[in-house]
């Protein structure tokens, strides 16, 4: 077994940090240590880590605010494993985790990966339709988390690990905030390493517990995707601006087509009416719940739109700085 290094960055969080040690000290295989970043918080959570010393080998640090990127950079430094297994502080981790990561990476022999996330029984029926929306393969959730994909895959950080040689010949995040675990999965994959999905180390991931705090994040997605675009301009591709369609075919229908035909609008409407349908029968199939169903059409639309909206507001700021 690798001496796998846990890096949580976390800012005002306690309690999500408390449930994420928890759930580590379950592991089938304990991670060879933990190390908490408190990136300038509030509410601090060193009491929180001391709660799990006895069953976990944590360590905790708190430093100023400096963003989640570098916070991780900041692990890396602190760490003395030979992986490095980076977790957002709102996921929860299942008992066979570290069993199925060391499995994966000796099958395929991964320098680098990510993993899927899923939505548990015990979540809101917000939280289950968010991560309906984020996994399904009927929105943008469709190109993340699965071995056939649109492009290269690219491990995101709230589940995603590298190994030592990676960090110490590749360097840590080059930016902190605005796509930074994007921008830097194309850094290792250009390096030269081998770099990998392992479907089987998934993570119960909380996500957002309101559509309003989930349309910002997902708004702030899209416009980090453009701002990847800045490092690796090949890597937009046409796939990523179908969101910024759907929403410009949304604002059509609802504020032009009626001014010009009746036909375009009941067009649009039947079409609305038939991806909503899609949606509904997809989510009632993997949770067996009409309310969770109806609500991911929701956070469908509420994805589509936000993402649409942060790709077209800074991809219209590139343009205009030229």
């Amino acid at each position: 077994m690798r001496k796998y290094s846990v890096i949580i960055p976390v800012y005002n969080r306690p309690e999500e940090v408390d449930e994420l040690l928890e759930s580590l000290t379950k592991q089938k295989e304990l991670p060879y240590e933990v190390i908490v970043v408190d990136d300038g918080s509030a509410q601090r959570c060193r009491h929180i880590a001391e709660k799990h010393a006895g069953k976990l080998p944590v360590k905790y640090f708190y430093k100023e605010n400096s963003g989640q990127g570098f916070s991780r950079n900041f692990g890396f430094e602190q760490a003395s494993g030979d992986f490095f297994i980076i977790f957002d502080s709102d996921c929860i981790i299942p008992e066979n985790y570290f069993v199925k990561v060391e499995e994966g990476l000796n099958k395929m022999n991964l320098d680098a990966f990510g993993g899927p996330d899923k939505a548990r029984d015990d979540f809101t029926p917000i939280q289950k339709a968010i991560s309906y929306a984020m996994t399904g393969m009927f929105t943008t959730g469709g190109i993340r988390g699965r071995k056939k994909h649109t492009g290269t895959f690219h491990p995101r950080s709230f589940n995603m690990g590298i190994s030592r040689e990676v960090y110490q010949k590749a360097g840590g995040y080059a930016i902190t905030r605005m796509g930074e675990d994007i921008e830097y999965s194309i850094r290792i994959i250009h390096a030269g390493y081998n770099v990998g999905l392992i479907e089987e180390a998934f993570v119960y991931h909380k996500r957002r517990t309101s559509f309003g705090e989930y349309f910002k994040q997902l708004r702030f997605f899209g416009r980090a995707r453009i701002n990847v675009s800045r490092f690796y301009p090949d890597e937009i591709k046409l796939i990523h601006g179908l969101p910024a369609v759907f929403l410009t075919g949304e604002v059509f229908w609802l504020m032009v087509s009626p001014l010009i035909s009746l036909v375009l609008f009941y067009t649009g409407f039947i079409l609305n009416l038939i991806f909503s349908m899609v949606i509904f029968f997809d989510a009632l199939m993997k949770f067996k719940s009409i309310k969770v169903s109806l609500l991911s059409v929701i956070a469908a639309y509420v994805q589509l739109l936000a993402y649409g909206s942060g790709i077209i507001t800074e991809g219209t700021k590139k343009l205009l700085k030229g």
